[in-house]
Order: C-alpha cells, then sequence, then structure tokens
C-alpha cells in the first residue's frame, strides 16, 4: 500500500479542485447557482467564458430542465458536497495509511516488535506532518519531485528484480482471460477482492486531471514513460515474488525487496508516504477555501503561504481538526487492512460523483452529441459502478469510516448554505426602493456627518434593509455612503484590474455609491492587500470616468475599470491626486461629531460639458477626498437567523442550534477584510425563517 501513496495524494489534489472546478463550469454555462447573485456585467470578465446552444439542441433542453426547478439546483449541489466531503475523507484516511503503512517497514526486519510501536511512530510521523503545514509547501516542493522519481524508479527496479529472480511466467497474467478464470474460480470472494485491487488503481488517472499545474504533453509524458510501467513491474514483481513466498502476502511489499536496499527503500518509502499526505492535505484545505467562497462552508482563517503559486493556502482550524481525526482513524485501527477498505468507498464514490458531472459537462461546456456522453457515462458507472459493489461488502469493516466523515461535514455544509441562502433571500425582499431614498432628499432627513460610511452587503444592486435600519435608529449618516458587495464568481479567479464595479445611486448631491467586488474561488483576501485603498481608487476612476462620459448615450449601469489599460488607469489616478486638494469651506472634524457639511454639489444633475463639467468632477473629487480625511467608518450588517415558532423540531435544531453555533465560532467579517476595531460598526437585525 505504501507504493501507492502518492498516486493517492495526486488523486485528491485534483479532485478536490476539479468537482468546483466542474462546478463553476456548470453555473457559468447554466444558470443552477443556488444563490442568484449573477450580474450580467460579469460575463464580459476575460477569465468568465460561456457558450450559446441551438434552440431544439438536447444540451439547451438539459439546461432549461436543470434552471426549471430549484429541486433540480438543490441535487446538484448535493451531488458537488457529497463528492467534496468524501475528498475531505481521503485527506484524513490518505495520511493515516501511507504513514502507517510506511512505518509499518519496521516490523518487518523485527518480528518481536509490538504493533503499538508501529503505531506510535506513525503518529509521531503524523503529528510534525501537521504541525509544519503554517510553512506551505512553497519552501519544500522542490523536493517532492525528485522523491517521487526516485520512488517510481525504485519501486519499477525492485519489480524487474523480482520477476527475473522468482518466476517470469507472471507476465502472462496481461491476457484478459486470466480475469475471467478468476472470476469463475473465487467466484464471491474474486468479487470482494476488488475492493482491495482498486488501491492499486486509484490516483494514476488524476495525472490528466491536474492540467491546472503541468501542461498536457508533460502529464501523458510522466504517466506512459515513467508512472504507468514502474507500477505495473511493482505489482508484477511482487506477484511473482508471491509465488514462491506465499506466506507473505500481509507485506509482500517490504518482503520483497533485496535485503541490500532495504533500509534506503524503507526511507524513500516513508518520504513518499509524507509527499502523498502533504498533497491530501494541502487538497482539504484549497477545499475548504473554496467551500467558503460558494457559500457552503462557514468563514474560517485562509493563510495564503506563497507569493507565487496562488493555490498555496493553509487553514489553522481545519489542519488541527483533520490532525485529531487522523490520529484517531490511525490509533483506532492500528492497521492498515481496515484503512484501506474505508479509503476505497470514499475514492470510489468520488469517481461516481466527477462521472455524474462530467456527463453534464460534455454536453453543456464541451457541446457533445449526447450519444457520446452516454456512452462515456455507461462505460464509466459500469467499471466504477462494480468497484463500488465490492467496497460496499466491506462497509462494516472500516468502509463505514468515511461515511461517518463525511456524513458530519455534508451536515455542517448542508446547514450553513441553507442559512447562507436564506438570509440572501431575506435581504433580496427587504431592500428599499430607490423611491424612498429619493424622498429623504439629499440630506437623507439626517445630519450628514463628515467622513465616508462603507456599509457592507451581499446585495449586488439595490439598497440593504441594513441601512434603513440604521438611518432610522440613529440621527446622522456620513457625507458621503458606499454600499460595498463583495462576491465570488463561478470563475477560477479575477484579474486585478477586473475586481471592482462602481455605480452611483441616486443624483449626485446624494453622494452615494455602489462598489462590487469580485473574487474567484481560487482568490484569497491577503493582509497585504489594501483593499480600503483599491476601493478608492476605483471610486475617484469613477467619477472622472462620468464626468468624462457625460452626454453619451453608449453609458452603462455600472463602470468597468477593467476594460481600460493599466496606462490609462496609471494617468486617471495621478490626475486625481494632482487635481483633489483641500476645500475651504468644509468644516473637517472627527467622524463622532455631528457637524453639518456644506457640500460643494447640491445642483440636480444635468448633462454638461466643458469647464462646467471639469469643475463639477474636481469639486466632487475635492469633496471625497476631505470626506475619506475626515475619517472612514466600516459599517456591517449582522443579520441573526431564527426559526419561527411553528417550525418543525428539525428545522429548529438546524437552525437555532447548528447554524448559530457555526455563526458563533466562524470568522467575523470584520477580520476577513481587516477592519480595525476603532472604525467598525456593527448593525443587527433578526429575522426569522
Amino acid at each position: 500500500m505504501t507504493k501507492m501513496s502518492h498516486n493517492r495524494g495526486q488523486e485528491n489534489l485534483a479532485t478536490s479542485c476539479g468537482t468546483f472546478a466542474l462546478y463553476s463550469l456548470l453555473c457559468r454555462h447554466a444558470k443552477v447557482k443556488t444563490i442568484p447573485n449573477q450580474h450580467r456585467t460579469d460575463e464580459e470578465l476575460t477569465t468568465y467564458s460561456r457558450s450559446t446552444f441551438n434552440e431544439n439542441s438536447f444540451a439547451e433542453k438539459t439546461k432549461k430542465w436543470l434552471e426549471a426547478q430549484d429541486l433540480r439546483k438543490n441535487a446538484l449541489l448535493l451531488l458537488v458536497l457529497a463528492g467534496t466531503c468524501m475528498v475531505i475523507g481521503d485527506g484524513i484516511l490518505t495520511p493515516a495509511i501511507s504513514v502507517l503503512s510506511a512505518s509499518g517497514g519496521i516490523k518487518v526486519n523485527n518480528p518481536k516488535m509490538e504493533n503499538g510501536m508501529v503505531v506510535l511512530v506513525a503518529v509521531v510521523i503524523l503529528v510534525g506532518l501537521f504541525s509544519m503545514q503554517h510553512y506551505g509547501t512553497d519552501k519544500v516542493g522542490w523536493l517532492f519531485a525528485p522523491i517521487v522519481l526516485l520512488w517510481f524508479l525504485l519501486i519499477g527496479g525492485i519489480g524487474i528484480f523480482n520477476i527475473w529472480k522468482y518466476d517470469s511466467s507472471v507476465l502472462r497474467a496481461f491476457s484478459p482471460v486470466h480475469i475471467y478464470r478468476y472470476f469463475r474460480r473465487q467466484k464471491r470472494d474474486g468479487w470482494s477482492s476488488l475492493g482491495g485491487i482498486m488501491l492499486s488503481i486509484t490516483g494514476t488517472e488524476a495525472l490528466f486531471a491536474d492540467l491546472a499545474h503541468f501542461p498536457v504533453s508533460a502529464i501523458q509524458l510522466a504517466f506512459t514513460v515513467v508512472v504507468f510501467p514502474c507500477l505495473l513491474l511493482a505489482y508484477s514483481g511482487q506477484a511473482a515474488y508471491l509465488m514462491q513466498n506465499t506466506d507473505h502476502v500481509v507485506d509482500v511489499f517490504y518482503r520483497s525487496i533485496p535485503e541490500s536496499i532495504y533500509w534506503p527503500t524503507f526511507i524513500i518509502a516513508t518520504l513518499a508516504a509524507v509527499v502523498a499526505s502533504q498533497a491530501t492535505i494541502s487538497a482539504s484545505f484549497s477545499l475548504i477555501k473554496q467551500a467558503v467562497a460558494l457559500g457552503c462552508f462557514p468563514r474560517v482563517k485562509v493563510v495564503h503561504t506563497s507569493k507565487n503559486f496562488l493555490g498555496q493556502v493553509y487553514i489553522p482550524d481545519m489542519n488541527w481538526i483533520l490532525m485529531i481525526l487522523c490520529i484517531a482513524v490511525t490509533v483506532g485501527f492500528k492497521n492498515q487492512i481496515q484503512i484501506g477498505n474505508a479509503y476505497g468507498t470514499a475514492v470510489v464514490i468520488v469517481m461516481l460523483t466527477t462521472t455524474l458531472l462530467m456527463m453534464l459537462i460534455m454536453l453543456l461546456v464541451w457541446h457533445c452529441h449526447w450519444i457520446l456522453a452516454l456512452i462515456f457515462t455507461i462505460l464509466s458507472l459500469v467499471v466504477e459502478g462494480t468497484y463500488f459493489s465490492a467496497v460496499l461488502l466491506k462497509v462494516d469493516q472500516g468502509g463505514w469510516v468515511p461515511l461517518v466523515i463525511a456524513g458530519a461535514f455534508l451536515g455542517i455544509m448542508v446547514v450553513w448554505h441553507y442559512g447562507t441562502v436564506k438570509r440572501y433571500e431575506f435581504e433580496m425582499h427587504s431592500k428599499v426602493s430607490m423611491a424612498w431614498v429619493l424622498g429623504l432628499g439629499p440630506s437623507l432627513g439626517l445630519v450628514r456627518v463628515p467622513g465616508i460610511g462603507l456599509v457592507y452587503t451581499e446585495l449586488a444592486s439595490g439598497v440593504p434593509r441594513i441601512f434603513s435600519h440604521f438611518i432610522t435608529n440613529l440621527p446622522a449618516i456620513h457625507s458621503a455612503v458606499v454600499f460595498v458587495c463583495v462576491k465570488y464568481l463561478p470563475v477560477y479567479t479575477v484579474p486585478e484590474d477586473e475586481r471592482f464595479l462602481v455605480k452611483r445611486i441616486g443624483p449626485k448631491s446624494f453622494h452615494m455609491f455602489r462598489c462590487v467586488a469580485r473574487y474567484g474561488y481560487k482568490d484569497l483576501h491577503r493582509k497585504d492587500d489594501d483593499f480600503e485603498k483599491k476601493l478608492f481608487d476605483n471610486l475617484f476612476l469613477f467619477v472622472r470616468l462620468e464626468s468624462m462620459m457625460e452626454g453619451c448615450s453608449d453609458s452603462d449601469e455600472y463602470s468597468l475599470y477593467g476594460q481600460q489599460t493599466q496606462q490609462s488607469r496609471d494617468f486617471l489616478l495621478k490626475d486625481n491626486l494632482n487635481t483633489s486638494t483641500s476645500v475651504a469651506d468644509l468644516t473637517i472634524s472627527s467622524v463622532d461629531s455631528i457637524v453639518p457639511v456644506k457640500s460643494p454639489l447640491n445642483a440636480t444633475p444635468t448633462v454638461s460639458s466643458g469647464p462646467e463639467s471639469s469643475q463639477t468632477e474636481v469639486d466632487e473629487l475635492e469633496f471625497l477626498n476631505s470626506c475619506r480625511e475626515a475619517g472612514v467608518v466600516h459599517i456591517l450588517g449582522n443579520t441573526i437567523v431564527r426559526a419561527r415558532r411553528d417550525s418543525r423540531f428539525y428545522k429548529k435544531i438546524a437552525i437555532d442550534y447548528v447554524y448559530a453555533f457555526l455563526r458563533k465560532i466562524c470568522r467575523e467579517n470584520s477580520a476577513i477584510f481587516n477592519v480595525p476595531h476603532e472604525s467598525l460598526l456593527n448593525v443587527g437585525q433578526i429575522f426569522y425563517v
């Protein structure tokens, strides 16, 4: 089992990214996302691609069928989450089985050693492995390729030696007729053995799935020239060894190693197990990060461990949870046979999930003919269903472990996503009408306080209810108000120069704006990113471009700064800084003071041009800069979800206890955006579902 460790790790790394990557592809080509926060401007991103279908095509009918009912959208998401949770289970089982099987080599040359000592060594290695995760793989990643290459060459060479020394007739097993004879002879036992046989092939197909990290030619070359031949030679060599040593079937790998190279092989095997474990742990972190971005997992602290690679992240809370569960599995089972049964169950369910998603991808994304998609699905399900039926026979022999782990994580994800969707629907249905805002007048019926208020909301359009709740209970509002919406799109990443969308709300005299910050599911809010500075840079750009575009008929709802060149952006920012000076007739004071501000813009917005337009632009930029110097306050809404009194008991448990507990322990939005506490204002409200 040790020699398969690296392959298993690579499979999980690719699959974890692949599950959400496939789902994001489907969300781009069909409206199946359960949180409907898409906007037509999102489709203009350079990383956003989608295609249209013929009205009468099978793909178009499939698309409409998926979009027709929320039940189908939820079923698709549930399928994705089930596969995702199984991968998390892999992230727990792979380090356990890899390290434990590698550590088992100590006992082979010391038969009198107790199994508890092997487990203790494995636990020590696991604790050290998880304790080093905060350093990331960037610093030690350069060692992985030499270790893996040496590992494959070593097991391939040992296989050749064993074939030559013991029995070269095992090569006849490449004939398909022998599998028929095997099943006819072994019958039910032969069928049950497929659960263990599957472990020898898991991971090899992931070389073709991990296209985001390597060129296609490199993956094809590595698999064809190195991985596949070395695995065939290794297994054939072990079969040849067993022909003359049938009593060594339990630990055949270490028994078949020539004694002269036993300990070097043991060291390489342990290092390969560490590489495999590192791959699956990193994959689990990446997967949790993507789940958080899609609103399917509670907000947790995410640390970016590499400046060069986008996907290398570390999640402290999940790291220690995975370590505890991994040690519990290792100590609880104490041998790799039962852990292998558990691992096989998780892997085959992930395969089934991926196949079902691939069927939709072939139809909606690749535009394959439905007959071709059907043939692919049937052939894949026949193979995977065969293995699945075999692993079901071993559920009571350890196969229940990934089901329990996946069930726990699936419950957390479903409850959290349900609460997130209900909160978004509440925001959508209770947003304030523009007629109400316009009826308040330029002062919004309040005293305008010097400064800028950044109101965070989940809405990409409309004025959130939290704003009306705020001005109803407080007698003042800031001179300038910016509604900030941070949303994640079903794309891998959003280019930095296309991240922000800015729009004006109401007349110019209101000084109200909306800014939408868009991120991909692999993007990360880094601590060194000055989110506030970038937001204001884009706001000033909007004011200048809006002034330049006055009187033009080809204006859009949003200003897309991503369409501008870097040179034009730098020029506008430089010009903005040169023209933005202090305003003499403004009363500047602290944010907490209630002092009326004389606005330089009180006129009704009209189509203007020439010097008048330029002066208006300069005045507004000066006004915004003076407000920014007066102080910036971050206003965060804290919407509490509660179940109605007449709700069923399971809904009350899910909302009032599970979801409330997850909200309590999850990371605050203020920490995600690095908002200083002295500039933070929380506004709470309760709604019932």
